[in-house]
């Protein structure tokens, strides 16, 4: 997929439910009427992405909080934990069914069943566990692919497409800023989660090892990609509005009735940043 001069692309980073913060940054975005030419989407950010690929308006808005407030949603994370348990005891590799996450893509993408049946290009990021390599989806079957990428290691099960198994796009790139530099994009908004504006301590305890761990592999990458983006490439990064209370605490994954106070506070940051913007001048 190659695109043309004066692209605009949206690059939606991974972070599990904390991606309901990329609601209220399309909501300020579509509101300004500045829309995507492509989507690059990571994990909770493809499948954002997909909704917007498939309905890039303001309509797209209240569709994906309905849906991340949903029953549905709650049944990706959210199960009892004897029944986690007992599934992790069963296949020993994952506690969630990626089942409830089919279930929501076919609820936001109605019958789009393909890449091709999108409104705008999507570019989807998953990672190859026979090739340990990372890969960009953009055409063909498009929920395998979307389920692929977010396919958090130990919820959900690998995905296997064409003989070979997938798990989430974050493992290889958790906000794909240099996948839309590559594909052409000159006009870039990043849509992130809020873990890459909180500062890094050194771990306390064998959970603050994993987690900060975890965070420089995902964070490094990007960093790496904003430091050599061209001069000719325009990036903005908008601001999340922060974490929630108890944000930091492992059962915060199942927080899924948080979705619009996090959607909003991420709404009312981004207007703050596109305010300022339009004042100062700034190229969008």
């Amino acid at each position: 997929m190659t695109t043309r001069p004066g692209t605009t692309a949206f690059v939606l980073g991974g972070g599990g439910v904390r991606g309901a913060v990329e609601i209220g940054m399309l909501r300020a975005l579509l509101e300004r009427d500045i829309t995507p030419d492509l989507v690059v989407g990571t994990s909770i950010g493809a499948i954002n992405g997909a909704a917007l690929a498939a309905d890039p308006t303001p309509a797209v808005v209240p569709r994906l909080v309905s849906a991340w407030s949903s029953p549905v949603a709650a049944q990706i994370y959210g199960e009892a934990w004897y029944r986690q348990v007992g599934r992790l005891a069963r296949t020993r590799t994952h506690l969630a069914s990626p089942e409830p996450l089919r279930a929501l893509l076919r609820q936001v993408l109605g019958r789009r069943e393909t890449f091709a049946d999108l409104e705008v290009p999507l570019v989807v990021a998953a990672a190859s566990i026979e090739r340990a390599a990372e890969r960009w989806f953009s055409t063909g079957p498009l929920v395998d692919a979307v389920v692929a990428s977010a396919s958090v290691p130990g919820a959900l099960p690998p995905t296997r497409i064409d003989g070979e198994h997938y798990v989430d796009g974050g493992v290889v790139s958790s906000i794909p800023l240099g996948e839309a530099v590559r594909r052409g994009a000159d006009t870039i908004w990043v849509l992130q989660v809020g873990r890459i504006e909180e500062q890094l301590r050194p771990p306390r305890n064998a959970v603050e090892v994993a987690k900060v761990t975890f965070e420089i592999s995902r964070r490094h990458r990007f960093a790496r990609e904003l430091a050599e983006v061209p001069d000719d490439v325009t990036v903005h990064v908008l601001p999340s509005g922060g974490p929630l209370a108890g944000d930091e605490r492992i059962s915060s994954s199942r927080r899924l009735d948080a979705t619009r106070a996090r959607a909003a506070s991420s709404y009312a940051a981004s207007t703050r940043y596109l305010d300022a913007l339009d004042s100062t001048g700034g190229s969008r």
